[in-house]
Parts: C-alpha cells; structure tokens; sequence
C-alpha cells in the first residue's frame, strides 16, 4: 500500500488523504459497537468505538487480513461534537486495535443509526496483498 500526499500539501491528522493498494478486496458492512451476540455492553462513545473496531479486527481476520490491510474507512457518527471532545481517547483506542493513520477516512455526521443505542458505525474496505 502507499500513501497518497502530495509534498506541497499539509499532512492531514488522523487518516491519509488517498491510498494505492493492489490485491484481493474486502468489503466489510457497517459494523457497530455491539458484541458478537447482537447486544451492547455499554452506550459510551469510546467504548463503542472499542468494540466497533474488535468487530472489524475479527472479521478481517475471517478473510485472513489483519488492520494493516485496511485502505478505507467511512465513519458514521450520530454527535460529531461528542466524537470531536473525545478525540484522543478515540486516537488511542484507534492506535491499539488500528494502528497507524495510513487509511483513507471520512467521517460524516447522522442523525440516527439503525440500531438506537448504535452510538457509531464504520465501514471498511481492505486489500489483502496478491
């Protein structure tokens, strides 16, 4: 994978602003914060986006990829002003269960998610290598 950034440009904090990637895709759907039982364990920001992140880890292990492989995310948030103050918890638990800000993001604010408590969702498109 590399890295999209034009020397001229400020580097942007959080995600890359474009990746190139060549391999075999994986399109995984909005995944939230809720265990592998369908329930939530807690209506906190932070630990949704804990749990919204194991999600993604455990089903990109099912096509044996890992975060590394990730190129692509899109971040639905119902409180942008939530997920702003808390920003670097967020950083933190992204770095642990992430990695590095070498992904392509966007995060975009919803009035509501399907599932009510659902405080975020976040969809992912990886590259697992040729």
């Amino acid at each position: 994978m590399k890295v999209l950034q034009p020397a001229d440009w400020t580097a942007p904090k959080g995600y890359a602003n474009g990746v190139v990637a060549r391999g075999h895709s994986i399109f995984l759907a909005g995944q939230i914060g809720w265990n592998a039982a369908c329930q939530f364990d807690s209506d906190d920001l932070v630990e949704q986006v804990r749990q919204t992140l194991a999600n993604v880890r455990a089903l990109l292990a099912e096509a044996g990829a890992g975060p590394e492989h990730i190129v692509r995310m899109t971040w639905y948030l119902i409180d942008k002003r939530e997920y702003l103050a808390r920003g670097r918890e967020i950083g933190r638990v992204y770095r642990e269960l992430i990695g590095s800000y070498t992904v392509a993001m966007s995060a975009v604010q919803v009035a509501a998610l399907i599932e009510d408590r659902a405080q975020v969702e976040i969809e992912v498109t990886a590259v697992l290598p040729d």
